[in-house]
């Protein structure tokens, strides 16, 4: 039976079933003169690094840790001849080889968690990244759910894991409309309906929106909807719309910006580099002021 659903000024992410070139055509501005696509792809980069950015940004994360500060700072003082005890170049060597093995480490271990991620996003006939919002697809038992998509046949138990390995089982069901009109490959590839819902948001719990189909609308909610990243349980194939794609998808909003980690080593490491600092400099001016009274009484013996 329909359902009226009264329209929401935040109703305005408009999916349309089989039309690509729909979506294509919308844009969004970024910045002054920048835009992008408003409808984004399903490809996710995990790696924090790539050509142009691994050397600035790696160099700033090594020196987020206060002994390569250190032995900078000292590499520049010994740059004076006037203080300067050894050869700069001597103590330039060690600290470069210290950045250039771990910067190596820092990079292996960035391609070998990208290139999981990659293995992790096949199909045996399509990729994940070549889904795009609007596409109908094709799940079967015990699959990962690649975008956050509306049910349209089927009803089934999804699998989604928490924090510590924690999984819980959670009943999602397509509406009776299409799961009973939609029943072979070329229905769904003649499917002409449109979804209108919220904006992508990291709300995982809760979901509002309306299928217009054939003169009528439907509602949508959290029930209707499989998240990207669930697994899927207890039926044998499904099928789905796609409403949200790649970083627009629930659990990719729910990511925070990767930070910078470390141990408590490293933070012990950081206190004692401060406070040895503190008792040279502290040392650096006691002495310096010794120094000056000393020549200064020459000066006055020199004169008097």
């Amino acid at each position: 039976m329909a359902q009226c659903l009264p329209t929401f000024p935040d109703f305005s992410w408009e999916v349309r079933a089989n039309d690509r070139a729909y979506h294509m055509q919308f844009k969004k501005r970024v910045s002054f003169c920048l835009t992008k696509r408003k409808y984004a792809d399903n490809a996710i980069k995990t790696g924090k690094y790539n050509a142009l950015t691994f050397l600035p940004l790696n160099l700033y994360e090594q020196f987020h840790r206060m002994a390569n500060l250190y032995f900078l700072f000292v590499i520049l003082l010994q740059t004076f001849p006037e203080i300067s005890t050894l050869p700069w170049f001597t103590l330039l060597l060690p600290l470069g080889c210290l950045l250039i093995i771990r910067g190596l480490r820092d990079l292996i271990d960035d391609i070998v968690s990208m290139g999981s991620s990659l293995f992790s996003r096949s199909f045996s006939w399509k990729k994940w990244r070549d889904i795009c919002v609007g596409d109908i697809v094709c799940l079967r038992k015990d699959s990962f759910v690649p975008v956050s998509q509306a049910c349209v046949a089927d009803c089934l138990l999804s699998e989604s894991v928490y924090g510590g390995g924690e999984t819980n089982l959670k009943f999602r069901q397509a509406l009776l409309v299409t799961h009973e009109e939609l029943m072979s490959v070329e229905s769904m590839a003649a499917f002409d309906g449109k979804v209108t819902c919220e904006e992508p948001n990291s709300r995982m719990h809760s979901f509002i929106g309306m299928l217009e189909w054939k003169g009528e609308k439907y509602s949508l909610d959290s029930e209707k909807i499989l998240l990207r990243g669930c697994r899927i349980r207890n039926t044998e194939i499904c099928y789905g719309l796609v409403i949200y794609a790649g970083f627009d998808s629930k659990i990719m909003r729910n990511c925070g910006k990767i930070q910078l980690k470390k141990t408590k080593l490293d933070r012990m490491m950081d206190k004692l580099v401060i406070l040895v600092s503190m008792l040279l400099s502290q040392t650096m001016l006691l002495s310096s002021q010794e120094c000056w009274r000393v020549k200064l009484t020459f000066m006055l013996l020199a004169n008097g």
